[in-house]
């Protein structure tokens, strides 16, 4: 049987792996996050430059929860970050959608702040009337992994007479897409087979069905274990009785918000709802670092087909110009012979005394020669005009791009390195390496 100090040891060992993955991780997707957003030189700034439209990654995942009233959405969140920051009962408390996210202070926001806090939540303006019922709670909670999560828990979902102030099966079909995760927790006690609930995730299966993740909820209160296998069977053969909802493998683990004063004899399974987010963590922290490399080789390619496009503009232009060069020297230079056959000073043969000189004479020799040249340009432009003239890139545009390209090799593709190595030694152990 270990000893205390084995297990003190243990724990602490555990609570150093902790700290080591949120320090490293944090470092990761913030370096990832500034690469993008730098004002100066980011990613972003350099893509607006080369006319590619380009985002930087998100920071957290986004966990979408959905059930009936009574499902234990919000108790779930509060026990997630040990703190009680949604309202929780057998009333329908959540009206709207919240979003929890971990933050510097504790703060409530209300709908426009939330979308200026999510701008890739705006298209949800276009569903009347979500806005005025979207909301985030800002916690200092450091528990587990919510450093990294946003909570969107949703409106307690029922049948019947219930009237939602906006479209509420189009908003979370719409939060699915978003979502890194879906969550749906069934009540044993409550409306678990509600028709609502049924419905949305009938349509959200179609689309997303790899984020869908389904869990019976207060297990505990579901009395023996025989119980509870009749009413996971009967929610499986409800959700199986949809097409979209007929899977093979169905998974359903049993959960409860863990109570040291009350005894149960069910086995709690919600640590493999904190495993499952941990996994969406770690392919966030890979999807970052991936889209980081393939955004990087992106704009690189760019930068280099719009080089190569300007040289080859450039050397048409001159090969243009060259030629239309010829050809006004050659117009220019048949006016101008013609001009001095037909003048007087060539027809009353005293060209001779005209190089000795006459004012008046001077005079009209110098404007056959200004309208000459005048001539010759516009032949030039006109013959330009005809062979076609390509936009080339200016100076100091040409100078950006160059900068740009040596900017992305030698630091944001080396950052990359390093902090790719990071996320390794965290995973495998730098003797491994």
């Amino acid at each position: 049987m270990p000893s205390a100090v084995q297990h003190s040891t243990s724990t602490q060992k555990a609570g150093s792996q902790h700290s080591d993955f949120v320090a490293v991780t944090e470092k990761i997707l913030k370096e990832c996050s500034l690469l993008y957003s730098n004002k100066d030189n980011g990613l972003v700034k350099i893509a607006e430059q080369l006319g590619v439209k380009l985002s930087a990654p998100r920071k957290k995942v986004v966990i979408l929860l959905i059930g009936n009233h009574s499902a234990g959405k919000s108790s779930f969140i509060n026990w997630y970050i040990n703190e009680n920051v949604q309202k929780t009962g057998v009333a329908i408390e959540t009206q709207g959608f919240v979003l929890v996210t971990s933050g510097k202070r504790r703060e409530s926001l209300t709908g426009n702040a939330t979308l200026h806090l999510y701008p890739h939540f705006h298209t949800l303006e276009k569903i009347n009337g979500v806005v005025d019922f979207l909301s985030t709670e800002i916690s200092t909670s450091k528990e587990k992994k919510f450093n990294f999560i946003t909570f969107v828990d949703t409106p307690g979902l029922v049948d019947g007479d219930m009237q939602y102030p906006f479209d509420v099966n189009e908003a979370v079909h719409w939060l699915g897409g978003v979502a890194d995760l879906i969550f749906v927790f069934f009540d044993p006690i409550g409306q678990a087979l509600c028709k609502r609930t049924l419905s949305i995730v009938e349509r959200l299966n179609i689309e997303y069905a790899d984020k869908l993740h389904f869990y019976l909820t207060k297990a505990d209160d579901a009395g023996n274990e025989a119980d509870r296998q009749k009413v996971m069977m009967q929610i499986v053969q409800e959700l199986c009785k949809r097409p979209g909802l007929n899977r093979t493998a169905f998974s359903m683990p049993a959960i409860f918000i863990p109570n040291i004063g009350k005894e149960t004899s069910c086995m709690n399974q919600i640590d493999l709802v904190c495993d499952e987010i941990e996994k969406a963590i770690n392919i966030n922290i890979q999807n970052t670092m991936n889209k980081l490399d393939r955004d990087c080789e992106l704009l690189l390619e760019e930068a280099k087909s719009k080089l190569e496009l300007n040289n080859e503009n450039d050397a048409y232009n001159s090969a243009n110009f060259a030629k239309a060069m010829c050809v006004g020297v050659l117009a220019g230079g048949t006016l101008l012979w013609f001009m001095s056959a037909i003048s007087p000073v060539t027809r009353n043969d005293q060209y001779s005394t005209f190089l000795q000189s006459k004012k008046n004479d001077q005079q009209e020799v110098a404007k056959e020669y200004v309208f000459t040249v005048v001539f010759t340009g516009a032949v030039v432009q006109a013959v330009m005009w005809t062979l076609g003239y390509k936009p080339t890139l200016s100076r100091k545009e040409k100078k950006q791009i160059i900068a740009a390209q040596e900017y992305i090799k030698k630091t944001v593709k080396s950052k990359k390195e390093l902090l790719y190595r990071d996320y390794l030694d965290l995973s495998v152990g730098n003797d491994d390496l």
